[in-house]
């Protein structure tokens, strides 16, 4: 992390002074609404924006809150311990953690070294990120993409990102256009987001899911990206130790959809990818994702596009 963006994150605020002063307790007028224990974006955020950031204060515990916006808390130096959901969650230095609106967390006194940022966000923000995370509309990404947006509003993702150098150059990158108040940061910060979350996109491999149970789906998911030619609920269902009802259960609880669903999700996004970025014939892409039966895959295309292949490769 740039020293410059480190320096100005350790400095003692104002709240901070005070409650080195004597005060026991955060102030809950400068984050919530009368008894309500929800931190409000209208608080913390100007009017008419979408997003911000704010050092995390430190020297005092957070009581049980949830918020009202979606939060990002990314650990700059040193190391925070959080409780959500019931869960504890020790964020390390270049970790980042992710929650959604209702989810319920309590905070341990940070130390003077433990230099925490919070990104405040409103959902809206998210919608206007879509086009910076591909076109090809696979399970996995519509699973995280709804935890992102906050549209699963009780969850967090834990991501353990602190050795893969992009997500680090992002993130940097989003503070000094928030802390330095630079020329068009709206625009920025919207492909600089678009970009973070498109590489988190690509590491589904350093999230650590909220439950046991979300990390079986997230497992199920990527099983489906690298198998969904030839894979088995049965196969996955082994290799998770679920009983094959208990674990189609699941993945209809936590995606809205079956685990052929999710094969044919797979299998028609990929065959979209085919149509528009290559001269392969419709009979070879079809059977390329997994359909022999040709006539089958037409038909099923034409369901989900609302055209044939070959007029959705014209239309590209």
């Amino acid at each position: 992390m740039n020293e410059r963006i480190l320096s100005r994150l350790a400095e003692i605020t104002e709240e901070e002074q005070s409650i080195l002063s004597g005060r026991g307790q955060i102030d809950r007028a400068l984050y919530m609404d009368g008894s309500r224990d929800v931190i409000t974006g209208d608080k913390l955020l100007a009017p008419g924006r979408l997003v911000t950031i704010r050092p995390h204060t430190r020297f005092v515990a957070f009581p049980r809150h949830t918020h009202d916006y979606v939060e990002m808390v990314y650990m700059a130096q040193g190391q925070t311990r959080h409780i959500v959901n019931g869960r504890e969650i020790l964020l390390k230095e270049g970790e980042l953690l992710m929650l959604g609106q209702n989810a319920l967390q309590e905070i341990a006194p940070a130390g003077e070294r433990d230099l925490a940022v919070n990104f405040i966000v409103r959902p809206e923000f998210f919608s206007q990120m879509l086009p910076y995370l591909g076109q090809e509309e696979t399970p996995l990404r519509s699973f995280i993409v709804s935890c992102l947006a906050g549209e699963n509003e009780t969850g967090y993702l834990h991501f353990q990102v602190s050795q893969l150098l992009p997500i680090q150059n992002l993130i940097e990158n989003l503070l000094y256009t928030l802390m330095e108040k630079v020329p068009n940061r709206r625009g920025i910060l919207q492909m600089t987001m678009g970009l973070l979350f498109a590489q988190l996109l690509n590491h589904t491999e350093a999230l650590r899911p909220d439950s046991p149970e979300q990390d079986a789906v997230m497992s199920v998911l990527r099983y489906v990206e690298l198998r969904y030619r030839d894979g088995s609920l049965t196969e996955i269902a082994a290799q998770l130790h679920y009983e094959i009802p208990s674990l189609s259960r699941l993945i209809r609880q936590k995606t809205g959809k079956n685990y052929t669903q999710l094969v044919q999700d797979k299998r028609l996004s990929q065959a979209a990818w085919l149509l528009r970025n290559t001269e392969k014939k419709v009979d070879e892409i079809a059977r390329s994702v997994g359909y022999e039966n040709i006539s089958f895959f037409h038909r099923l295309f034409a369901q989900r596009y609302g055209m044939s292949p070959k007029k959705y490769r014209d239309c590209k």
